[in-house]
């Protein structure tokens, strides 16, 4: 089995890739946020957007691709409704970034190339039309794709894991919907599946695809080379049409465009949290799948985690896990390192609020003498209290609740206590 990816990754830009319509604000209303590049109106020229282009040079190079020098575009001929000027326009030996890889687990996952493109319109389908919205045309992309040297469902998984990883750390808003073609070959033919978006559809896509291909040579039948789509309402893919070849799409050289040079470009050092996760296991002795998951996707906890000393680490990774738990995530270094110096190993969330400095001193709890003593002299004053709570449960329940609330405890352990010290004064 081969996997092969084609991730479409949106740029952080503030307008389109080759107008200067706002890329991403003010797209509530239809067919509003358009001009006649992003129209494909006869006469209209694109203009390249220089930051689109910066932020490309720097995803290639933490990808680990050779950063092409000069860089060109060209035009995909293909003819749909989305694409009013009956071309896109793309990338192809001119790529911004060709040759480079994504470490998964010691093995290198080759990345074939990572080429700027623009977004087509949006499509919405209803049973008997369609409607188009060209607020996303001209959106600037990402194309990002690898070689077939993906082998499981897990890796897979881990890759793409990687991937938007990486890609966060570029500055990438990853919780924006990933849009993936998929290309599965579990013989010698190859299958795309076109437009997968979201993790979790690609991941439902390939494992159906995987299954629908394993049966048909189960079978003897032969596995067609087409295009299929995903349905995520029935969660299987559909024949769309037959696969395209590089030379039907009429790739030629966009004459509106020039040739763009990068060797002006600032590289950045790129953050490759896998890395980074691995050595702080080495340098503090500590479990480097607990630390790769608390710094994956998010910048605060790889900051945090670097900061503070080899001595301290166990307790730093603790703590982080412990905001998690009681779901504060607006906490700054300050705080961080402040609460560091409390062991909060078993402190409740509002003794660590208090201690967090973000609400008052939480009222002290009775111990169970105190709390004993005012049971007895409550039920002491009113015997037919407590034989109702004797025989009736919810009584019993109510009166517990009661007791909880005017000694300020909680859980199971405090109820049980309660109901046997009701219980032996019944005796008496």
């Amino acid at each position: 089995m081969k996997i092969g990816l084609e991730v479409h990754v949106a740029l952080p830009t503030k307008t389109k890739l080759f107008c200067s319509d706002l890329a991403y604000e003010n797209q509530e209303e239809p067919n509003s946020n358009v001009c006649p590049v992003c129209l494909g109106l006869p006469g209209s020229k694109p203009v390249l957007n220089q930051r689109a282009l910066e932020i490309s040079t720097n995803i290639a190079n933490a990808l680990n691709c050779k950063i092409s020098e000069r860089t060109w575009f060209v035009r995909k001929v293909y003819f749909y409704p989305d694409l009013p000027k009956g071309y896109q326009i793309t990338q192809l030996d001119g790529a911004i970034g060709t040759n480079g890889y994504v470490a998964v687990h010691g093995k290198k996952i080759r990345i074939r190339r990572v080429q700027i493109e623009e977004d087509p319109a949006r499509i919405t389908r209803e049973k008997d039309y369609s409607l188009i919205d060209f607020n996303r045309s001209g959106v600037p992309l990402n194309e990002i794709v690898t070689e077939p040297d993906i082998f499981s469902l897990e890796e897979l998984k881990d890759f793409i894991d990687e991937l938007r990883s990486i890609l966060y750390y570029q500055g990438i808003n990853i919780n924006q919907e990933l849009k993936t073609d998929l290309n599965i070959s579990l013989a010698e033919t190859r299958v795309e599946i076109k437009n997968v978006t979201g993790v979790r559809n690609l991941i439902a896509a390939a494992e159906y695809e995987i299954a629908r291909q394993s049966e048909l040579i189960k079978s003897g039948k032969k596995i067609a080379a087409e295009t299929r789509a995903y349905k995520e309402d029935s969660n299987e893919t559909v024949s769309s049409r037959e696969k395209e070849t590089e030379e039907e799409y009429g790739f030629t050289f966009e004459p509106d465009l020039t040739f763009y040079d990068t060797t002006r470009i600032t590289i950045q050092k790129p953050i490759i949290a896998s890395t980074v996760a691995a050595d702080l296991a080495n340098k503090n002795d500590y479990g480097e799948k607990t630390i790769r998951e608390l710094i994956l996707f998010n910048r605060r906890n790889l900051s945090l985690l670097s900061s503070i000393k080899k001595e301290e680490f166990k307790d730093g990774v603790s703590l982080i896990e412990k905001f998690a738990s009681f779901g504060i995530d607006d906490y700054s270094e300050k705080e961080f390192k402040d609460m560091l110096k409390h062991d909060v190993s078993s402190v409740e969330k509002s003794d660590f609020m208090f201690m967090l400095g973000r609400e008052k001193k939480p009222e002290q709890k009775a111990g169970k003498p105190e709390i004993e003593a005012g049971i007895k002299e409550m039920l002491s004053s009113d015997r037919g209290l407590m034989e109702r709570g004797l025989k009736d449960e919810k009584a019993m329940s109510f009166m517990i609740g009661k007791i909880k609330e005017k000694y300020h405890v909680t859980g199971k352990e405090a109820a049980d206590f309660i109901r046997k010290v009701i219980k032996s004064m019944s005796n008496n």
